[in-house]
């Protein structure tokens, strides 16, 4: 609804719509087939067409579509089903779905082809994570949905496929619950992903084409963009341009646009823009403690694209290796883990080194590493790469990657980043067992710049837990062709500064310009967001979370009416699993996303962007972000300053001492290390000395000094009367430093309470005894009474149904000095009751 206001603010006449299958449009989801929702759009059209907002030259009607991800394709494939369409603005979508949920990465000779690849055949690598979250968006039906349309022959309410297949066709429910088990497709759902979407149209679109592709999409990626370019006829204006976001990240249709009014002012208004070709990407560069971390992404324009001429080049980077065995588990685990489809893509921000780990397992890869750079290295699209194989068996599926690697640290990589987590999946087959065979591959699309000093490594991992991995055992020799070199192409073209952008702002009165928009992405059903109003009774509260819901895109359901209250005095934990909805939910309580339905209050004033009552809330979200070449000290002036308060009501004494930098406060932040920069972080978010304290993960990069004396901090912070709210995902912590605790599992709050009501327990007893006391002898005392027993930070923890005057008795009559006696559960037995999932290792956010 925003940004349809945005639109028609600037003259446009806007339509928005639900597709088939979602919210209440009735009838079934069939993944724009041209017979369904091709066939709604252009109702859609002969609906906009007799409208007397909208402009027509003769009696043809002045059409533009947008969309994005499932509005993306369909924009695309109308332009190719109905002349009418004047101008289209696809963006973050698909070519073919073959490839898109299949892919087989192989090389081509077009050196100017910057992502393209060849289309999948038979032999195609089945993405089954993001299948299954697409399945599971559209599968299922709320008691309150419509019945699906009678006239769809596809439905058949009431039936057995109908309750499990959801809102989904039939044929494309059963042909996705075939992939499912066998991993492969057959030949009827081959047909039918193949008839889904813009690729058999693209050669009929004569409508000027802006075609919008997120970088950070390992379900759309940038090959799709390069296919659909490919595939309009030669005649049509098209313009690509690679952007910042994707399926992995965010897809945020307000920051496109500017680029929609700028094309479409071209060519629906015919403002007499010149004709626009030229190709643009966003070069993002490692972040690196003390190493450029807060450098901002570089924008690069070339003249076209398909890019040809000065500004492309095919760089060689030598690698080095030896032969090297790679072992293809039996039953495909363990599983390397390089990304969590759905989740936002935190996995890459969050993992580094540690990452690195989960993805590149020792036995079940092959890694071939270049010299350090002596330049800077700006990697714009696929790269390829010659190998020889020599298999157990006659195929060999292998999941190919290149990494940036910082600087050896004491033997280890400093930093470890996979440029937008892509992985290409490879499947060489008609293989020879025994005998070496060569093969040249393509890897996947990136646009990322690689620092002066880092190294680049081409791994080759038999699994990955994002595609389905084989699981018969089999066994692999990978070494380099003869003379290989990673062929990279490399954009050497000069950044452009956002400000030279040329965008029209015009505005006129009633310009008849239709935009049809499905902008909210592939499983996202629209809702109206009443608006909040103060509740007076609330005054007293610091924070009231009521019924919160948030949907993204993707129709990944990140919060799904969570509600839980703060009071003064608590340091509240927000705890949960992998993906429970706890960064989405701080995000909103900030204000920085907007719920689809229910409320924030803080002392009783709703919560959204821009609300005055978040000048009593200080945060501290996606970790910290300063002015590099200011001093620590100068970029906590810099942003109290920014406030417009009085400088003596930032309280910047005990904030320095929050942080505890030392002399560090004096030296630019650009040298700082995580752990410095996190404590500024919080020193920031202290600033002023808010009632409201929101800190998402503060112990990250502290080690354990920091984070015993950042448990002192907060507790005293709330024993002023404040609230504070921690989001977590260490049980330790939260159970060390919080006194009231949040559980959310899958969206949805399952346990709230205090700590000591939520740990209490009959069963288990803690005993501290008196320093000096021999605790592996007092153990061996209970054990002798069959009690089980275990030492845990200094204290017994003595588990059973036995009365605690029986455990200490026993004790004392053994000469023991007891000093104290307890009885709760750990957090942890809480936590995994609940979830019933194993906790800890990196947080991966829920966005």
């Amino acid at each position: 609804a925003a940004v349809a206001g945005t639109l028609a603010g600037r003259g446009y006449t806007v339509l928005t719509y639900t597709a088939r299958g979602f919210g209440a449009s009735g009838g079934r989801i069939h993944l724009d087939d041209p017979a369904y929702e091709g066939a709604d759009a252009q109702r859609l059209i002969d609906f906009a067409a007799t409208r007397s907002e909208v402009s027509r030259v003769g009696q043809d009607p002045v059409i533009g579509f947008a969309g994005a991800s499932y509005g993306g394709a369909l924009a695309l494939m109308v332009a190719g089903l109905d002349p009418r369409v004047d101008a289209v603005a696809p963006a973050f979508t698909w070519n073919s779905l073959r490839q898109s949920l299949f892919p087989q990465y192989l090389t081509t000779s077009d050196p100017a082809s910057l992502a393209d690849v060849t289309p999948a055949g038979a032999d195609g690598v089945y993405k089954q994570r993001w299948a299954s979250l697409l399945f599971a968006g559209g599968a299922g039906r709320d008691p309150g949905a419509p019945t699906p349309d009678a006239a769809d022959p596809t439905s058949t309410p009431g039936s057995t496929t109908d309750a499990l297949c959801g809102r989904f066709a039939a044929d494309l429910c059963q042909g996705y619950l075939a992939a499912a088990q066998s991993g492969r497709p057959d030949a009827d759902l081959l047909s039918l992903l193949d008839r889904s979407g813009p690729a058999p149209l693209l050669s009929r679109v004569t409508a000027p084409t802006l075609l919008i592709q997120g970088e950070d999409d390992t379900l759309f990626g940038l090959d799709q963009a390069d296919a659909n370019l490919r595939g309009l006829p030669a005649g049509t204006p098209a313009k690509l341009a690679w952007v910042s976001g994707g399926h992995d990240a965010s897809i945020s249709v307000a920051d496109l646009v500017p680029q929609l009014t700028a094309w479409f002012g071209r060519y629906l208004r015919r403002d007499g823009s010149p004709t626009d070709t030229a190709f643009s990407l966003v070069l993002p560069e490692t972040v690196l403690v003390g190493n450029g971390g807060d450098t901002p992404p570089d924008v690069v324009t070339v003249p076209a694209y398909p890019v040809t001429g000065t500004g492309l080049g095919l760089r060689s980077v030598p690698l080095t290796g030896e032969e090297q065995t790679v072992l293809f588990p039996p039953g495909g685990t363990p599983t390397a883990l390089t990304n969590l489809p759905g989740t936002g893509g935190a996995l890459a921000a969050a993992a580094g080194v540690a990452g690195y780990a989960l993805g590149v397992l020792p036995g079940q890869s092959a890694t071939f590493t270049s010299a350090a750079l002596t330049g800077p290295l700006n990697l714009t699209g696929s790269g390829r790469v010659r190998v020889e194989v020599t298999s157990s068996a006659s195929t060999a599926r292998f999941f190919v990657s290149v990494w940036d690697l910082g600087p050896d640290d004491n033997g280890r990589p400093s930093s470890a980043v996979l440029p937008q987590l892509s992985v290409a999946p490879v499947a060489l087959t008609g293989l020879t067992p025994g005998r070496r065979t060569p093969a040249e591959i393509a890897l996947p699309a990136v646009a990322h710049r690689v620092p002066v000093g880092h190294r680049l490594q081409v791994v080759l991992a038999s699994t990955d837990q994002a595609y389905a991995s084989p699981t018969q055992a089999a066994v692999s020799q990978v070494r380099l062709a003869p003379d290989a070199a990673l062929q990279l192409p490399v954009l050497d073209a000069a950044p452009v500064p956002t400000s030279r952008v040329r965008v029209p702002w015009v505005l006129l009165g009633v310009v008849g310009a239709l935009a049809l928009a499905a902008l909210a992405g592939l499983l996202m059903a629209g809702r109206r967001r009443r608006a909040s109003h103060a509740r007076p009774e609330l005054a007293g509260v610091p924070l009231v979370v009521a019924d919160l819901v948030k949907t993204y895109g993707d129709g990944f359901k990140a919060v799904d009416g969570v509600s839980f209250t703060a009071e003064a005095g608590q340091v509240v934990g927000l705890l949960g699993p992998n993906g429970a909805g706890k960064t989405t939910t701080m995000r909103m309580l900030v204000g920085l996303i907007r719920p689809d339905a229910g409320a924030i209050y803080v002392e009783g004033q709703p919560v959204h962007a821009g609300a005055d009552v978040l000048g009593a809330v200080g945060a501290f979200i996606e970790g910290p972000g300063f002015l590099p070449h200011l001093t620590g000290r100068q970029n906590l002036a810099a942003f109290w300053a920014a406030t417009g308060r009085p400088e003596e009501e930032a309280h910047l004494d005990e904030a320095l001492a929050i942080a505890g930098l030392g002399t560090a406060l004096e030296r630019k932040v650009r040298g700082y290390s995580q752990g410095m920069r996190q404590r500024l972080g919080i020193a920031q978010a202290m600033l002023g000395l808010p009632a409201l304290l929101l800190l998402d993960e503060p112990t990250n990069g502290l080690d354990p000094p920091q984070i015993r004396a950042m448990r002192a901090v907060l507790a005293a912070y709330a024993a002023a009367g404040r609230t504070v709210v921690v989001s977590s995902h260490l049980l330790s912590e939260v159970e060390h430093t919080c006194s009231h605790v949040v559980v959310m599992n899958r969206g949805r709050v399952v346990l709230t309470g205090a700590m000591a009501d939520l740990t209490a327990s009959d069963n288990v007893t803690l005993v501290g005894l008196s320093p000096g006391e021999d605790l592996a002898a007092a153990v061996r005392c209970l054990e002798q009474a069959d009690l089980l027993a275990e030492v845990e930070d200094a204290v017994l923890r003595v588990t059973g149904a036995v009365p605690r005057p029986e455990i200490v008795a026993r004790l004392v009559r053994a000469g023991f000095d007891v000093e104290s006696v307890d009885g709760r559960r750990q957090l942890e037995e809480v936590f995994m009751s609940l979830v019933g999932a194993p906790a800890g290792g990196p947080e991966v956010s829920d966005d």
